[in-house]
């Protein structure tokens, strides 16, 4: 059967209308043009399996297609059939550092993991924002209240964004997951990459010369402790811990001559390995020369001068005041230490950009020639094209009430013009219902990925009226719990799916529900729950679509289906309907009074795909099996931090979480020092696991002690 076909689609671009970048990227001062290698990067695949079902022909098909010069391609990947391998192998083929841009942390996470194990080899590295939480400045003027910035950085994803970037100017073997976090400001890759200090075996350098190198690329000696972007003095050795890495750096000298380099163990002190070379890279995303610092703050004063010029004019003195005293304190900490709190507000002029040009962001650190996949694009792409416009108001209300400078409404993430105009010569989209974007780019042609290597078939699907849906629904229930299998039911509202989940339980159906109120932490044990049988059937609103791998539902039941909106359109429909897609058995129901467009699209397409793979597995002689995956591959999701922190030091970090909330519930927690300090240490662990949710709650509650 053809892997590809082609659509006719005329449905004007959605994103046509954004704002045109100000001037070409070319007028952008220190673009790194990293010139292409004359062969293909060795990306070294390593998997138990190989490919099957639909995944030759998917593969062969994009490869070929990117090698003939095709720029944009869409695969169409059906849940289950293994896009992440397909993804895998092109990566391999084409040679190319990659970034694969997904739409959040947690799919960020499972697909580091996974591209982690496929290539052990290369520098598979991860990128997302290194807040823990985060809120902004902001000023309210009804009240004349201002708001200071409030955030904690996550020192080890801050670390794994600085290994992103040294890697892609170092090694061309990088393949990067990334969430949104990658079209925001990170400072110029052609400044990092020169002040970078590269070290020789035989060169000659003074020992104090070495070390005014490290210090201008933010490193802090101390001779006692040795921490994360800090380095220590012992004679003619000088010891490195690098801000993006966790084994440290030792040069040794014999006078002016670097005698030996090593990688030593940053505990024992022990000498790892011995090497020729080595390049440190900056403790900071953020740098600026030293005998920049002048041109730096006279271009801050400049503007600074102007801004309160106008508001002396407008007899604002206030104002004028105000940001006078904010900017002069942040001018005298740049000229002492070349660094201030809020500095990437000043990244215009730092960088010497143009008013009005973006920033540079994490693509322009891939030089030219590389490869970007865009996976679940349907909710990617638009995602991407909704971020520019997030901050502007808040940050124009700081501007003209004397809190910021102009230069900081140029601290903002690329609009999708600008993104549009950056990417790369080669784009793959990659989901299970493509959107118009992804089919207006490719002219309407799309690789399908429709069979299965386990061979089974899209879910069969049928429709019932909804006088009666709560009877019939119950009656299904009970059949799918007799063969021990699971059910997923979706519903409009909150409410609906907590009245539902009670009614249940009630007729001695063990079922819960699952909506946005519960934290991160405990959706995982929910999932976990249903997969072993602690309950038969979860209830949910929005929460069952991507990223959902549930073996032991075979059942998916769809209320008020005809009920057309964001959570019932054709997409949404798909996606839903394919949790049941991993069983044998599977199967959906739709209940509904009529059926909608969106429906019978949905209906139709789902047929169309499960004709396809019934004729795929006679031919081929496939018998479909149900996924087989254990319980532990699921729903922990594994912490891309692990091999950083090392195992074992977030044991029980969960529990310690969730019981410390329960006990502030419960009035039984004690409000001294020590209850504060198991509190913010909990913080940091949940922060660390990337439950974010529960984080934020433990922060409010040691705020709230302080009340």
């Amino acid at each position: 059967m053809p892997v590809s076909r082609s659509r006719k689609s005329a449905t004007p671009d959605p994103f046509a209308k954004a704002v045109k970048p100000l001037s070409p990227e070319e007028s952008l001062p220190g673009v790194l043009h990293i010139a292409p290698p004359a062969e293909p990067v060795p990306f070294i695949l390593k998997s138990d399996y190989k490919p099957a079902g639909d995944q030759p022909k998917a593969i062969e098909e994009l490869i070929k297609q990117f090698k003939n010069g095709e720029k944009f391609q869409t695969l169409l990947g059906v849940t289950g059939s293994g896009k992440t391998f397909t993804m895998a192998n092109v990566i391999k083929n084409l040679g190319k550092p990659t970034l694969i841009l997904t739409h959040n942390k947690t799919l960020a996470a499972q697909l580091y993991q996974e591209f982690k194990a496929f290539f052990p080899e290369n520098a598979v590295e991860y990128f997302v924002s290194y807040y823990d939480y985060y809120q902004p400045e902001a000023y309210i003027v009804a009240s004349d209240t201002f708001i200071d910035k409030d955030s904690a950085i996550n020192d080890e994803i801050d670390k794994l964004r600085l290994r992103a970037t040294k890697n892609l100017l170092t090694r061309r073997d990088t393949i990067i997951i990334s969430s949104v976090s990658c079209i925001y400001g990170l400072g110029s890759p052609a400044e990092y990459f020169e002040l970078m200090v590269r070290l020789k075996t035989g060169d000659e350098r003074e020992r104090d010369s070495i070390l005014r190198d490290l210090v201008a690329i933010q490193y802090d000696r101390s001779d006692f402790v040795l921490e994360r972007g800090t380095f220590r003095v012992r004679g003619d050795r000088i010891d490195i811990y690098p801000s993006y890495d966790d084994v440290g750096l030792r040069v040794e000298l014999f006078g002016d001559t670097i005698e030996k380099l090593s990688w030593f163990h940053l505990v024992t002190g022990e000498t790892i390995k011995e090497v020729r070379e080595m390049t440190v890279a900056p403790a900071k995303h953020f740098v600026t020369r030293e005998e920049s610092r002048i041109r730096i703050t006279n271009q801050i004063q400049k503007e600074l001068n102007e801004q309160v010029d106008f508001f002396q004019n407008s007899g604002r003195i206030v104002e004028a005041q105000r940001i006078s005293t904010r900017v002069r304190y942040d001018m005298e900490l740049i000229r002492e230490t070349g660094i201030c709190s809020g500095i990437e507000n000043y990244s215009r002029i730092v960088e010497g950009r143009l008013p009005g040009t973006r920033p540079y962001t994490l693509l322009d650190y891939f030089g030219k020639d590389w490869l970007l996949i865009v996976d679940e694009s349907h909710q990617s792409i638009p995602q991407v094209g909704g971020m520019s416009e997030g901050d502007k108001s808040r940050k124009t209300t700081l501007v003209n009430y004397g809190w910021r400078l102009p230069c900081a409404l140029d601290n903002r993430p690329m609009n999708f013009a600008e993104f549009e105009y950056k990417l790369p010569p080669q784009v793959l989209f990659v989901s299970a219902t493509p959107s118009d974007y992804e089919l207006q780019k490719t002219g309407g042609a799309i690789v399908e990925q429709i069979n299965r290597p386990t061979g089974l078939l899209d879910p069969e699907i049928e429709v019932h009226q909804i006088e009666g849906q709560i009877a019939d629904l119950l009656l299904r229930i009970k059949k799918t719990v007799a063969d021990s299998e699971r059910v997923l039911v979706t519903t409009l509202t909150k409410k609906m799916s907590q009245d539902l989940t009670d009614f249940l339980i009630e007729k001695k159906v063990k079922a819960r529900y699952l909506h946005s109120e519960i934290k991160t932490l405990e959706r995982h044990g929910i999932l976990r729950d249903l997969r072993i049988g602690k309950f038969d059937v979860l209830v949910g609103i929005n929460l069952l679509r991507e990223g959902l791998d549930l073996p032991e539902v075979s059942l998916v039941a769809i209320l008020d289906a005809d009920k057309e909106g964001f959570l019932r359109n054709y997409r949404s429909l798909i996606q839903t309907m394919g949790r049941a897609s991993r069983n044998l058995n599977g199967r959906v129901v739709l209940y509904a009074d009529k059926i909608t467009d969106a429906m019978q699209k949905a209906i139709d397409e789902t047929r169309r795909r499960r004709e396809t793979q019934i004729k795929f597995n006679l031919e081929h002689k496939i018998t479909p099996r149900s996924t087989k995956r254990k319980l532990e591959d699921l729903l922990e999701i594994q912490d891309p931090l692990e091999e950083v922190r090392g195992k074992g030091k977030s044991q029980g970090a969960g529990n310690r979480g969730t019981k410390l909330l329960q006990a502030a519930d419960s009035a039984t927690i004690q409000y001294d020092a020590r209850s504060v300090e198991e509190l913010e240490i909990a913080m940091r662990d949940a922060a660390a696991r990337l439950d974010f949710e529960e984080a934020a709650k433990l922060r409010d509650l040691i705020k709230g002690m302080g009340d």
